[in-house]
Order: C-alpha cells, then structure tokens, then sequence
C-alpha cells in the first residue's frame, strides 16, 4: 500500500468522523460538563435510591458529590423561584419538604441532556406512555411527584449545584436552616 493512500483513507475516517459530530481537538477529549441531578421525596419513599444510582453510573456518569437533605419552605422557595407566581406552587413546596430529598452532582460529556433523556417528561404520567424505560415512567407518580428532578441549562445546572454545594455547605454551614442526613 502506498503512503499516499494510506494519508487518504485515514483523512477520509477524519471526514466521516467529523461528519457525524466529533470534534477533533489539540487538547484531547471532549470537556465534561457537569449537572444536578435530585432524587425528590416520593423517590426516598420508595426506596428508589439505589437503583437510581445504579441507572447513573450504568449510563457512564461519574458522581461527584452526593449528600441527603431535608428542605425547608425557605430552601424549596429559593430553589423554585421561577415556579413562584404558577398555581401549582404550595402545593410544590408541600411535597418537596414531606421528606428529605438525595442531591447528587453528576458529571460526563453532554450531562446535562443525557441526564434530561434519562429522567424523561416532566409528567411521570405521560411519561410512561411517551418514555416508558424513563426514570419518571418507573418511579414517579405525575406532574408533581415526578421522583427526580435535573438541571436544564449549563446556568441552572451552575445555580444548583452551588445552591446544594456551594462555599456554604463546604464551610460546614447548614443551608437556610436545612436538616443533613
């Protein structure tokens, strides 16, 4: 085989490569984003945790931090501010401080969407018939007691996570008066 064929069919790999969406940088692999991922009360009641984690690492996520809480009203409303004004907030508030809540950040390439993808609709309900091997569809109930809850954007995911684990908490700080488990 000639040299020159050779540089061919590897810059045609490059192409076909390149194609479908990889991006070849000088720097190496690419950069791994990070996100929160929340497993919700209904979620701690039925013992979904573990499975959950399972789902997580299976999926090729890495967690970085994980800790188990009791929200507060404050925390809930600080935390679900943009829902504030929405009819359904009290009773938002009710359910996320009827039990602790298991926050993890989690971290790979493209986290944040694959996370989404892995949790499914919003709607736990709608979920088992449009994304039915969802976390949602397994484990959540509806709209509301959905199980888990994830970052939407790179800046909610920055919000959150600092809001969970921030300079606060690592400075052994409680979080609004939150109760850790």
């Amino acid at each position: 085989m000639s040299h020159g064929s050779s540089s061919g069919s590897l810059l045609a790999i490059f192409d076909l490569a390149a194609s479908w969406g990889y991006s070849f940088l000088s720097h190496g692999s690419p950069e791994k984003e990070k996100t929160l991922a929340m497993i919700k009360p209904d979620g701690l009641f039925g013992n979904y945790t573990d499975e959950i984690k399972r789902v997580i690492l299976h999926s090729g996520f890495s967690i970085l931090k994980e800790m188990s809480i009791q929200l507060n009203e404050v925390n809930v409303r600080l935390f679900y501010a943009e829902h504030s004004k929405k009819s359904f907030f009290p009773s938002l508030v009710k359910y996320m401080t009827s039990g602790p809540v298991f926050v993890m950040i989690l971290e790979k390439v493209n986290a944040i969407a694959d996370w989404r993808a892995l949790i499914g609709p919003t709607d736990a309900s709608k979920a088992k018939v449009t994304h039915p091997d969802s976390i949602r569809a397994i484990c959540g109930l509806d709209l509301e007691r959905n199980c888990v809850h994830g970052s939407d954007s790179p800046q909610s995911a920055a919000r959150e996570i600092s809001f969970f684990f921030g300079d606060t908490l690592s400075s052994g700080f409680k979080l609004f008066g939150a109760s850790y488990i």
